[in-house]
């Protein structure tokens, strides 16, 4: 019995869930991608104005892995807890990060790179990319860690 099944209709995860894993290895991937393309609207931004704004696609991608990392905890709840930690700190040093860049173009500063929002976002890679991509080193995975 499922401690979760009266609270939630998990009918529909038992589906989606193994796709889960995927789902949150491309929107990390395009989360990556959206913060390349945010840094070079930012610089851009605080090159012609006081203030830099949130870019969308990369809000999108932010929540998207949120939501992502919850529907996990769902179908595996130690994995996607640790995932949700992992996404949620990036989440907040994202928010902290555009708040530097908007101090930065204020002061007519170089826009820098969001580096503690990188390696945020390089270490829910790293994890979301073990699920994900497991398949790929578990030959050479079982020969050497007994379980």
């Amino acid at each position: 019995m499922d401690p979760l099944q009266f609270l939630v209709p998990l009918g529909w995860l038992a589906a989606a869930g193994p796709a889960l894993p995927y789902a949150i290895f491309v929107m990390t991937v395009a989360n990556l991608a959206t913060r390349h393309l945010a840094h070079r609207r930012h610089v851009d931004q605080g090159q012609e104005a006081d203030s830099v704004e949130a870019y969308t696609p990369h809000v999108f991608t932010n929540v998207g892995l949120v939501l992502l990392s919850f529907l996990f905890i769902l179908d595996s709840p130690v994995r996607g807890t640790i995932l949700a930690v992992l996404v949620l700190a990036m989440f907040i040093a994202d928010f902290f990060e555009l708040e530097a860049r908007n101090v930065e173009a204020r002061n007519d500063m170089e826009i820098e790179a969001p580096k503690s929002s990188i390696a945020a976002s390089l270490v829910v890679l790293v994890w979301s990319s073990y699920f994900a991509l497991f398949f790929v080193v578990e030959g050479i995975w079982n020969q050497f860690v007994v379980a």
